[in-house]
C-alpha cells in the first residue's frame, strides 16, 4: 500500500464513476484481501500491496480475491511477476474472478509459484 492508503490498508474511496480498490491485510494468516477492481487506475495500489506481501513472505502467502469484480492483464502480470520473484514458497490465490484464472493459464501456464484455489 502507499502513502495515500489508510492505516488499515484501505485505499480511499474514489469519486463516482472511477474505479475502486480496497486492500486489507488478512487476519490469522499472511497475505491480503482485495475487493473492487484492478485496472490501470488502481494498479499502483495493487502493486504496492503485493510488494509488501513479497517482503514479508515466508513459505505461503494468501491473496483473497472473492470481493474482486475484475482484474486486467496488467494486474495479473503484477501478481505473476511477484510470484516469479519469490525465492521460496508460493502465493495461494483464493476465489479469483474467472478472468484471472484464464489470464494466468494463457500467459503463465504452469507457474508453480501461484496456486489458484477456485470458488
Amino acid at each position: 500500500m502507499n502513502a495515500a492508503d489508510g492505516e488499515d490498508g484501505r485505499v480511499p474511496a474514489p469519486r463516482p464513476g472511477s474505479s475502486a480498490l480496497e486492500i486489507r491485510s488478512l487476519s490469522g494468516r499472511p497475505g491480503i484481501r482485495a475487493a473492487g477492481e484492478i485496472n490501470v487506475i488502481t494498479r499502483s495500489s495493487w502493486e504496492q500491496a503485493l510488494k509488501k506481501v513479497a517482503s514479508t513472505h515466508g513459505d505461503v502467502s494468501h491473496v483473497e480475491l472473492s470481493g474482486l469484480m475484475s482484474i486486467d492483464v496488467g494486474g495479473a502480470a503484477v501478481l505473476a511477476v511477484t510470484a516469479q520473484r519469490l525465492t521460496t514458497g508460493r502465493i495461494v490465490v483464493h476465489r479469483p474472478p474467472p478472468e484471472l484464472t484464464r489470464i494466468l493459464e494463457l500467459f503463465w501456464p504452469g507457474l508453480a509459484t501461484i496456486e489458484v484455489a477456485e470458488r
